[in-house]
């Protein structure tokens, strides 16, 4: 099971001992916004290297929100949406105002 898997399925376990109502908990596994970006820089021997990222953003329901963004050669977008979905957790519990926010 990757990342996302087991975060989405961790958020549902606590939707039923919570005994959330099922369109809040959609809400929870969907993000607001997903961005993939690509930057292409020249490196030291003047070959052209491409980097690719991700940025997510969650929820706005809290006010202004800080994406999660990742640049990593082995990351992926499912990676992404489950560390911004446990920050966002995380940030709602100690009520910090940025969403996602380290």
């Amino acid at each position: 099971m990757n990342a996302l898997g087991a975060t989405n399925r961790n958020c549902k376990l606590a939707a039923r001992l919570l005994t959330l109502d099922s369109k809040i908990v959609k809400s929870f596994l969907i993000p607001f916004r997903e961005i993939k970006v690509e930057c292409t820089k020249p490196k030291d021997d003047g070959i052209l290297a491409s980097f690719v990222g991700f940025t997510l953003e969650r929820d706005n329901a809290r006010g202004p929100m800080k994406g999660g963004i990742r640049y990593h050669p082995e990351v992926d977008p499912d990676e992404v949406n489950a560390l911004a979905q446990l920050m966002t957790w995380k940030t709602s519990v100690g009520n910090v105002l940025y969403d996602e926010a380290k």
